[in-house]
Order: C-alpha cells, then structure tokens, then sequence
C-alpha cells in the first residue's frame, strides 16, 4: 500500500507528503524499496501541510464556519499530511544500521512480512508477540534469544494499567514451555499461578511450576516455612533499615554464635571483649521479632509467620534445586509486609547467586540453566533511597549477574527512581505505555537504541503495545503483546498440533 513520497528532510528528520486518504500513525512502519535496496523507516511525528498560506486558511475556515458549504479548490492537493521518518535498518540480503539517505523523492510504501524475513527464531527463543507497525499487528512473532536476554537483565516500565502483568503471563507462560531458565517469581498480588482464574496452574508443563504460599495451599502447592537457622545478616540488608552499630551488632554475633546468632540476641547474651550499647541491641532484637513475627518469652520462640525454629530447614534448598533444573518457582508474597518480601527474595537470590558462583569456579557453570529473578515494584529494592543505606544481593546481581547466569526482570512504574548505572546494565527493555515525561525521559536515556525521538510514541502507546529496545535487536522494534487468555488458548492448540503430527510420524 503506497503510503507517501520523500520531499525533504535530512537523515534523521526525512520528510514524508503523505497520500490522500493513506493511513499514517505514530510508530507506524514503512519501507522504501530502491534499485534492490530497502530501507526500513518509522513515522515518529505527524504534521499538517499546506500551499495555502496561514491568512488564507484562517480567511477560508472563516467562510466554511459562518456562510457554510464553502469548498476548496484542489484540497487534497493542496493540503496535506507531512510525517517526519526516521531510518532504521537497510536491507539487502543481510540487515545493517542505516548509514545514509534513501534516493530523493522515492515512493514510501507500508511494511509487508516479506520485509521482515531478516528477523529469525533464535535458537532458545523468548516470544513477545507480534510485530506492530502503528496501531496494526503483523502476522509476524516477535522473539529474543532467551538465554543471553534473562541472563542481561530485562526492564519492564509503565504506568497502571498499560499491561504490565498481561505481558509477564505471557513471559512465564512460554518460559515454562520451554527450557531457556529456571524463573523465581516474587509475587505479590497473587496472580501468576492463578488460584483463582486461569494462570501457570493451568500449563500443559504444571509439572514444571512450584508454588510455595503461607496460607492454605492448594493442591500441588507447597507451604512457605523457613528455619531461622537458615538466615545470615545479609538477607537483613535492604529489607529492614539498620544503622552502622546494629548492622555491626548482626554480623559480629553471627560470626560468634553460627546458626544461633538470633537466639543469642533475642537472650542478649554477651561477647567477650565485645560491647554493644544497650540500646543498638534493644533496637535490633525489637526489629527483628517484628520482621521475623517472632514472640520470645522465658527462652522460647513463639513463631506466628513464616520463620520457624523447627519447620523449613530443607525449603531454600529444594527452591534453589527447582531453579537449577529450569522450573518455574512462583512464592506467594501478598500476605506479606514489602520488609518481609524483600527480605525472602533476599534469601533466596542470595543462595542461587552463591552457588552459581560456585559453580562458575568449578567450571560446570556452563551446564546449568539461565536463572531470571521476576520483581515487581523494582524500586523497593533497586530504588536510589534503599541502595544510599548500602548494597544488597538485587543491587549485586544487577551488576554483576550476567557473568553467572544470573538476571532480574525489574518491573516499575517510576524508572527514574532507580539509579542510572543500573537502568544501564538492564541490557533490555520493553517500554509499555507511559504518561509521566520524567520516567519516559529515564527509559529514553538509558536504551541501548537511540530513542531520542520516540518520546511521543512511548506517551501514545495503548494497553498491550510495546516498545522494546535490547542489545539483542537491530532496531528499537513496536510489540503488540497478545492478551494472556487468547495466548494461552493459541499456545495449547499450537501444542497438541505438535504432539498429534509427533504421534504420527510414530
């Protein structure tokens, strides 16, 4: 479909006249194809044209609104549409960056599937959806290599209501089919593996889904206990605020007491040639009963929550094994406080980073899983006022996770609250729908493609439309995220398609 012709511009402003009643949206996709060549372009702004000048115009709407039925000589010649093009890629036989101008006053038509062919399945593939060029969705998936995008770190940013949970169904969903990573999920409103409605409980693989919760588990699932011989001082670190002398205070009396350090504060007992004022050891011993939902009377623990002195000795191992074997591990957090979520995803990812690390130094990383850590509401944890009081094991994995197979998808609606070496290591990013100028402005800055000129396509976004901007795409590539029903529905039947045509080739 002929959708305009190059008049003007320069190469990263080209001017399009648009033709009469052609279609032409922000975002929108359009090839100009040329002695062999292609160049792949996309409308990021829109704008009126005319050879009439303003007066007249002014004087014309005049007669049309106070005399009526006034009409225009020529209108279609002579006002029109001018879009502003940007160049993506040109392609012939093999995509690269655009480095010069396409031939002046060539015709610009709409992107087909066949101008897409470059674009293949990678060999371990993440699904998206499908390509969108504009408002329109194309016959054409949409996927990342898996295994090289969980492990860099993936940013997730929109405002309420633009699709955030819709597009990580999604996510799981496929990652769960497949055998790119194990996936730990901290999910705090509950709706991932789907106790009530349809949700990962639901995959043709559930035998691949772990779901730990504190609260009457349903079939299948697992109750949430962790012994407090388990817990290190570290896991304290970004979950609850501490002041030098009570951060000192946990590690000293773990270093001397082990696996009975907390007993041995809630008994305050006394280290030789140690001393704590009374009030850092009154402070952390009223903050940790509170964080743990501990009572401690005459020397015994009355566990009320989670932690247990008896329980849960053996769950943060067989949930680090579950991720090691590319299961995915959804932990119902929606009953906890954001102290105590953070602080079991603290636990968690701290015992995978470690013996990942391990691993690496045996060399046998190579033979395990990518393992992708899910946040919601990153800023609790990555948030520029929670990493001033110190690093934490989300702040370590975010820098350095990537050398052990080892990422984080971040999902926020205020990016900019997070700090910009960090939005800088999250190597992709698929930019929903964002209204606030400011967080758009913090995406824009730290997009591995130049998006300088998407600000306008990033606010007109609609609730299951994309942006997403990787190390591992060519260009900054428009996603229409399907909805999570329908996609589940498509992937079933895709499924047995497969297995029926396995079964005949027995």
């Amino acid at each position: 479909m002929l959708k305009g012709q190059v008049v003007s511009g320069d190469f990263g402003k080209i001017v399009m006249r648009v033709k009469a009643a052609a279609p032409v949206e922000l975002g929108e996709l359009v090839v100009i194809e040329e002695n062999g060549e292609k160049f792949i372009l996309q409308v990021y702004d829109l704008l009126y044209g005319s050879q009439i000048s303003p007066q007249n115009l002014e004087m014309v709407a005049g007669m049309s609104l106070e005399e009526g039925g006034f009409q225009m000589l020529d209108e279609q010649l002579r006002n029109y549409q001018l879009a502003l093009l940007k160049p993506v890629l040109t392609t012939s036989g093999q995509s690269k960056m655009c480095k010069k101008l396409p031939p002046f006053f060539t015709k610009v038509r709409a992107i087909t599937k066949e101008d897409l062919l470059f674009m293949t399945k990678p060999l371990h593939p993440l699904y998206l959806g499908m390509l969108r060029s504009g408002s329109t969705a194309l016959d054409f998936d949409l996927f990342l290599p898996g295994k090289e995008t969980l492990s860099h770190h993936i940013l997730i940013p929109a405002s309420t209501g633009k699709g955030k949970s819709n597009l990580m169904s999604c996510m799981l969903w496929g990652l769960t089919s497949g055998d790119v990573a194990g996936v730990l999920v901290l999910d705090p409103h509950d709706e991932y593996y789907g106790r009530v409605g349809l949700g990962l409980k639901d995959h043709p693989h559930h035998d691949k889904v772990c779901y730990y919760t504190p609260a009457r588990p349903p079939p299948g699932a697992r109750t949430l206990k962790v012994n407090l011989l388990k817990l290190k001082p570290e896991y304290f670190q970004g979950a609850i605020a501490l002041s030098d002398p009570q951060r000192q205070c946990l590690f000293v009396y773990y270093k001397k007491f082990k696996t009975e350090w907390i007993r041995a504060i809630l008994e305050e007992r006394r280290i030789e040639n140690v001393q704590f004022h009374e009030d850092t050891i009154s402070v952390v011993k009223r903050k940790l009963l509170a964080l743990l939902d501990l009572d401690f009377e005459s020397g015994q623990f009355h566990c009320n929550g989670i932690f247990d002195d008896v329980a849960g000795m053996n769950t943060i191992t067989e949930i680090c094994l579950e991720l090691e074997r590319g299961k995915t591990v959804i932990i119902d957090t929606s009953y906890f406080s954001g102290s105590l979520e953070i602080m079991v995803g603290s636990i968690i990812a701290s015992e995978i980073f470690d013996k990942y690390k391990y691993y690496k130094r045996l060399g046998q990383l190579e033979e395990k899983p990518v393992v992708s850590i899910v946040l919601e509401e990153a800023p609790r944890v990555l948030g520029k006022k929670v990493l001033e009081q110190g690093s934490n094991i989300f702040d370590s994995i975010a820098r350095e996770g990537r050398k052990f197979k080892i990422g984080l998808v971040a999902i926020t609606q205020l990016p900019s609250e997070i700090p910009k070496n960090i939005l800088a290591n999250m190597n992709t990013k698929i930019i929903l729908g964002m209204e606030m100028g400011s967080e758009r402005l913090a995406v824009i800055e730290s997009s591995p493609q130049d998006l300088s000129q998407d600000n306008r396509n990033i606010a007109s976004l609609d609730k299951g439309e994309a942006i997403v901007t990787s190390t591992f795409t060519r260009f900054a590539v428009p996603v229409k995220i399907p909805l999570f029903s329908e996609y589940v529905k498509s992937a079933k039947k895709k499924e047995d398609v497969e297995v029926s045509f396995m079964g005949m080739g027995e």
